[in-house]
């Protein structure tokens, strides 16, 4: 990058008042902190140095500050084994589900609930909420479900995804969710792993202004998944009564229960989330009720910054692990709201929710904020967003232009905190403090408890170098293991293989000596042109903010004489064509604001971007296409949003090989 381009990309936009800081929930951890410890501990950097000091004192302080309830205490912090064995605090045995719903008042809102086109919100308050867990967890055990056995969901982002996913949770048993949005085959290749006990399922769902029926999806999944004992019936988009051999949603929960947890194993298998799945099976990582328990507690509390009777609203479908990390929100006692549907029907309307409900904290996908200001809309000129304090980014980096949109479209007053970690870890590697200032197109900083590096190609750190990103010591987070993986064969080989002991991440990262980070993409998808290596997302960063672009693609691939050819996908934004002019547009963007190396080889036009169905950009599968590899080995295309832009690039592939 040019140094014009490192100036703009760390410059200083928001810098936290005292009195914030003074009044944050984090700041007050750091009052108990120091009382315990007897030491001060001045500010987010000095918790951090100490975190990953005594990696073990800073988990119990955690679990002492916020006073985890367990059934059974623990013999100790955790063992001596080192990643991907280690356990945290065996023989403890607790109950996440517990630890969700002890906090919030009967009569205050829990759930809030909105549904897309401007339909009023429904509330369901902490008793409401308590008392649906309690009757579903009931039909469960009466149904036969046990600590271990899988119950499964095909449903959106409603309050029957939240209750059914708690009462799962308290009777022990393993919960995983799709979107409904998903297909049949990528369902089953995900649900079909776990041999489930119980499917949950929705009659359709809502998505820019249309009702999208899930009625013959659903029978499909019947009859394919393995033998169900159980089949539940979600009315939702459609006034239909239960299918023949299915049990209806409100029979789940009619019944009146005493609310029961099972005390479980702190490893026990909670939640399954799947990668992305490009090819083969997707790998179905499973998390421990205590490890979850304990990164809900630190993400939603020290960093979200939420307290009782505030409220957390996270655009999100189920199938992507921004559903699990809200759930975090509820161990603080403060509401989630739930939105079903497009985020941007009608343009900005996720904004338009957040000032509507209320929301202190929103959470969303990058990719969500850079389209809704293509939409040409500013939030704060429509809606009251004074409440909103904080923004969470996560999903991919968020480019710098998006940093400026936020600050001048949704309010200068509204803290941006871009964050990266997601399904692996069910929450954060790195992201925003009460302290740390925000630069544009960085992330604040490392979180506490989370010992990560750069790392160089000889495994040492590195400073304002770009390097793998790795984590050196045990996260309670991370998974307990990938499904059926006894042997912790897959779990070694995605994770440790590189350096044994080691967790690599698979991103190019950039520790700044200011103490913020950027993250460059992914490592297995990195191009390196000329000896250099160049990340794929400081292309998207630089060049989707260009009004003529709605997406981009960058791919290189190692040609069979030494060469390297760095190829430029471009989907035009709606009435722009890729003609000469906007080629030479972005060959000086590209020369201007990163450096001529990222000049590409070619500029190609594209009918549009495959993603996974958890919205990541193909680039490792269209790689491979790109050096012959066949599709059916290259992607599996029931796991991709857009099987016949996969197609198209499979052609083009062939074509180019063909000369």
């Amino acid at each position: 990058m040019t140094e014009k381009a490192v100036e703009t990309a760390g410059e200083l936009l928001w810098t936290p008042p005292p009195e914030r800081i003074a009044g944050s929930t984090l700041r007050a951890y750091l009052d108990w902190l120091e009382q315990r410890e007897g030491r001060p501990f001045p500010d987010h950097d000095a918790l951090w140095a100490w975190s990953v000091e005594d990696i073990d004192r800073f988990w119990t302080s955690i679990v002492d500050y916020y006073q985890v309830e367990f059934a059974t205490p623990a013999e100790r912090v955790r063992t001596p084994d080192p990643m991907p064995r280690t356990r945290w605090f065996p023989g403890a045995r607790l109950n996440w589900a517990q630890n969700a719903l002890r906090r919030g008042a009967d009569d205050a809102p829990a759930l809030v609930c909105v549904q897309e086109g401007g339909q009023p919100a429904r509330e369901i308050t902490w008793g409401e909420l308590r008392r649906a867990v309690a009757a579903a967890a009931g039909w469960l055990r009466r149904a036969g479900v046990r600590p271990g056995d899988r119950v499964a969901a095909y449903l959106p982002n409603t309050e029957h995804t939240v209750i059914a996913c708690l009462a799962a949770a308290a009777v022990g048993a393993v919960w995983a969710c799709c979107s409904p949005d998903f297909g049949v085959e990528g369902t089953i290749g995900r649900l079909a792993q776990l041999e489930p006990a119980v499917l949950i399922a929705v009659d359709g769902y809502h998505w820019n202004g249309k009702l999208v029926d899930r009625g013959p999806v659903v029978a499909q999944l019947r009859e394919k998944l393995p033998p169900l004992r159980h089949v539940v019936h979600v009315p939702y988009a459609f006034d239909r009564p239960a299918p023949d051999g299915t049990t209806p949603w409100a029979e789940l929960v009619a019944q009146d229960a005493e609310l029961e947890f099972e005390p479980v194993e702190f490893s026990h298998p909670l939640w399954v989330l799947f990668t992305s799945g490009t090819t083969g099976l997707p790998k179905g990582l499973v998390h421990g009720h205590g490890g979850i328990t304990l990164e809900g507690l630190k993400w939603a509390g020290l960093y979200a910054g939420l307290r009782e009777g505030e409220r957390m609203f996270t655009y999100t479908g189920t199938g992507w692990a921004l559903w699990n990390m809200q759930m975090g929100a509820l161990t603080q006692g403060a509401s989630i709201v739930l939105y079903e549907g497009s985020p941007n029907h009608p343009p900005g309307a996720v904004f338009e929710v957040a000032a509507r409900v209320g929301a202190d904290v929103a959470f969303m996908g990058a990719a969500v904020i850079t389209t809704t200001a293509a939409t040409g809309v500013s939030p704060r000129e429509q809606h009251d967003l004074s409440r909103l304090r904080h923004l969470m980014v996560s999903g991919s980096a968020l480019p710098p232009a998006g940093y400026r949109w936020v600050a001048e479209h949704v309010g200068p007053h509204v803290k941006i905190d871009s964050t990266s970690g997601g399904t692996d870890i069910s929450g954060a590697f790195v992201g925003a403090n009460e302290y740390s200032p925000v630069r544009v197109g960085r992330i604040g900083g490392k979180l506490a408890g989370v010992d990560c590096a750069a790392w160089d190609e000889d495994g040492k750190p590195v400073v304002d170098a770009v390097g793998d990103l790795v984590v050196t010591q045990p996260m309670p987070s991370m998974p307990v293991q990938l499904w059926n993986d006894p042997d912790a064969v897959r779990y070694t080989e995605s994770y440790f293989d590189t350096w044994p002991g080691v967790w690599r991440h698979g991103d190019w990262v950039t520790m700044h000596s200011d103490g913020s980070i950027t993250i460059h993409g992914r490592s297995d998808s990195t191009l390196n042109r000329q000896g250099v290596r160049l990340g794929t997302g400081d292309f998207y960063d630089v060049l989707e903010s260009l009004p003529e672009i709605s997406e981009t693609l960058v791919i290189g691939v190692e040609q069979p004489d030494g060469g390297y050819w760095l190829g430029l996908f471009v989907v035009p934004a709606p009435g722009h064509t890729l003609d000469d002019a906007l080629k030479q547009k972005i060959v000086t963007t590209l020369r201007t604001q990163l450096s001529p190396r990222h000049v590409p080889d070619e500029i190609l036009e594209a009918p549009a971007v495959p993603h996974t169905l958890t919205g990541k950009r193909l680039e490792v599968p269209i790689k491979k296409l790109m050096r012959g590899t066949p599709l059916e080995k290259a992607a599996n295309p029931s796991s991709v949003d857009d099987p016949g832009a996969l197609r198209w690039y499979a052609d083009f592939a062939a074509r180019r090989r063909s000369g």
